[in-house]
């Protein structure tokens, strides 16, 4: 066994200096430090990894981060909920997105045209501006074809994005499928229901999406997740993997407590009773906010990786 340290700040400590010491320090210190080596060890064996994350990471800093990774490629497949699309492309389009308070008056906001997540604010205009692009791109696309997979539809968004720090935009640059199961989920759903009322024929074929993603994952394959926040996105990870026999490899960061028995705060250990994570899988879960925990254990990993010659920046 290992024994507890004490933690020493030092003048220009590095990330990589800070997750050593945090891996001896105890409780989430130590969790943190498992989540950047397994992370590590994914990219270094080859593994086929899914990013899972929920709307409201994409609507924080951490989007720019996610676009990094797919160019990395240290992601092979991407899963996300509605929220997260559609301020993907708003970010894309030139939109900001304010810093505010967790205890802002929102009636005041409400009035105001801002609506609040968490401590961020997204105004009504960036909205405006966000249905006024897609109903001019689903105009082009209907044009085109009626039926098309979430998979297809993303990559179509993607192409019509210039911005290097768009996931949408990456994963299209770079072969990465997004899926979106819950696509109505959000301003974009009110998007696909107007253009259906023009349109009967038009349709997002997310039973399509749950095929190629099952077919997309086989046994004889190292297979891993890294699972940030919970819900639909990491759920549908979970079951994709099922029918090819699990993950080999499972990372979950979440604020949410396994007793409530939701989705959310599921560990890794709850996965195997399901079979959705391997019983000898190398995984864990780690509480904490994600916007903390990742940027900083996925820093660990990158540097790691880069100094070995495992990823190079272009």
């Amino acid at each position: 066994m290992e024994y507890i340290k004490d933690f020493e700040w030092k003048p220009k400590i590095t990330c990589s200096e800070l997750v050593e010491q945090l891996k001896s320090v105890g409780f989430q210190s130590i969790e943190l430090g498992k989540v950047s080596e397994i992370i590590y060890k994914m990219k270094k064996e080859n593994v086929k990894t899914i990013l899972s994350f929920t709307s409201n990471l994409g609507t924080s800093g951490l989007r720019g981060l996610f676009a990094q990774l797919i160019k990395l490629h240290m992601v092979d497949i991407l899963i996300t909920t509605a929220g997260a699309i559609e301020e993907d492309i708003m970010k894309a389009l030139g939109e900001k997105f304010l810093i505010s308070r967790f205890d802002a008056d929102d009636i005041e906001l409400h009035e105001k045209g801002m609506n609040r997540v968490g401590n961020i604010i997204i105004t009504n205009d960036s909205y405006v501006r966000f249905e006024g692009f897609m109903r001019k791109l689903l105009e082009e696309i209907i044009k085109e074809k009626r039926k098309l997979s979430g998979v297809e539809f993303f990559r179509i968004i993607g192409s019509k994005l210039n911005d290097e720090k768009s996931f949408l935009y990456q994963a299209y640059k770079n072969n990465v499928p997004i899926y979106c199961p819950a696509i109505t989920d959000g301003s974009i759903g009110f998007q696909l229901f107007l253009a259906k009322q023009d349109y009967k024929d038009f349709v997002i074929d997310v039973v399509e999406d749950f095929r190629d993603i099952i077919t997309r994952l086989s046994y004889d394959e190292k297979k891993g997740l890294i699972a940030l926040g919970g819900g639909t996105s990491k759920h549908y990870a979970l079951l994709s993997a099922l029918v090819s026999g699990g993950f080999d490899y499972a990372v979950y960061v979440t604020t949410s407590s396994q007793f409530s028995g939701s989705m959310s705060g599921a560990t890794t250990k709850e996965a195997k009773s399901w079979g959705k994570v391997k019983d000898d899988s190398d995984s864990i879960t780690v509480l904490g906010d994600a916007t903390i925990i990742f940027p900083i254990a996925i820093s660990y990993a990158l540097d790691k990786l880069y100094n070995e010659g495992l990823i190079k920046i272009e």
